[in-house]
């Protein structure tokens, strides 16, 4: 690729090293630049030729910069995604890309006056699991749809060091931390729905924020669809539960991609994004007879560089991104009600 997007990273914490540096790196259209580190500068040891630096005011006044990757804690978004667009660059927001609409509505509206890209990290629509899932839905083979389930469940009893995820502050939560995954992929399968209803709960012992939720998406045609997320939970259900009038499929959450990254796996290694045997999906059919069959799914590979390969494409070349604007602000009138 002739063209080169010059990059810079808000954070390198484990999210900038694990999901987003080694991507940028490995995609031949990305020349990583440079990251903000106030303290601890990790960055070098990974990437010895990246700049460092103090501040984010300093990231963004590197003239070369023309991406700025926004990683940062969730209630920082709406403020670096503005000071981000205000210094010239196109932008790449993590989830949830604000707390309100109001404020989505107002970086989107500034990026159009300067006319610089603004593009939503929803990378777990690249999960294996997922993709596998959302082919055989599109595939037909599970009739009228009646009833999804998207599940995210996890144990941890403990309230977490990171005041950002549970403090009362804007876009904390379990809702505002998990919810923008399971809404994704559920709008970019079914779109906005006709109505939907929320519920919150708080389990762990002085939680101040919800560790709980599940929110219920109602479409035409009896299609109904639950999101759900628990950090109470000991024994997880399968991640994903699809019944049909022709079958059912059921799926755990097996995407390996993070656990490789962390354990140092290179995206373009030949066992990057393979699931563990037993992890297949079991698709149960009814044949025109009512003869019930069981056939394994094999997960697809999971990869997150199709995300910033749409990245690429969108700024160089005004491809339509995949993650619509319409579509991240039906995510959040539903996270925001």
């Amino acid at each position: 690729m002739e063209k080169k997007i010059i990059t810079g990273l808000m954070a390198y914490g484990m999210s900038g090293k694990v999901f987003h540096a080694p991507f940028v790196e490995a995609h031949p259209g990305f020349t990583l630049r440079a990251v903000t580190e106030r303290n601890q500068k990790n960055a070098a040891t990974d990437y010895p030729e990246i700049i460092s630096y103090n501040t984010i005011e300093d990231l963004l006044a590197d003239d070369q910069i023309e991406l700025i990757i926004i990683n940062t804690p969730n209630n920082t978004h709406y403020d670096y995604a503005k000071k981000a667009l205000q210094a010239g660059k196109h932008i790449l927001v993590e989830k949830p890309f604000t707390a309100t609409v109001e404020e989505a509505k107002e970086i989107l509206a500034l990026a159009a006056t300067l006319n610089r890209k603004v593009l939503f990290y929803q990378n777990r629509r690249w999960d294996s699991d997922f993709r596998a899932v959302r082919e055989v839905i599109e595939s037909g083979k599970l009739g009228k749809l009646s009833e999804v389930h998207f599940r995210y469940d996890r144990y941890r009893s403990t309230i977490g060091v990171k005041s950002f995820k549970e403090d009362p502050i804007a876009a904390a939560g379990l809702m505002y931390d998990l919810g923008p995954h399971l809404l994704d992929q559920a709008l970019s399968i079914f779109g906005k729905p006709d109505a939907f209803h929320k519920i919150l709960g708080k389990n762990r012992v002085n939680t101040r924020v919800d560790d709980y939720f599940s929110i219920h998406l109602s479409y035409p045609n009896s299609v109904n669809v639950f999101v759900h997320s628990n950090m109470m939970v000991v024994e997880s259900l399968p991640a994903f539960v699809i019944n049909g009038t022709n079958g059912s499929l059921h799926k755990v959450r097996a995407d390996a991609q993070e656990a490789q990254l962390l354990a140092g796996m290179k995206v373009n290694d030949i066992a990057y994004g393979i699931e563990a045997p037993g992890t297949e999906g079991k698709l149960y059919l009814l044949d025109e007879a009512g003869v019930k069959t069981t056939h394994n799914i094999p997960a697809l590979q999971g990869s997150y560089l199709p995300l910033f390969e749409s990245v690429y494409q969108t700024i160089v070349n005004d491809i339509a991104y995949p993650v619509t604007e319409e579509q991240v602000l039906t995510q959040l009138e539903i996270l925001e009600a």
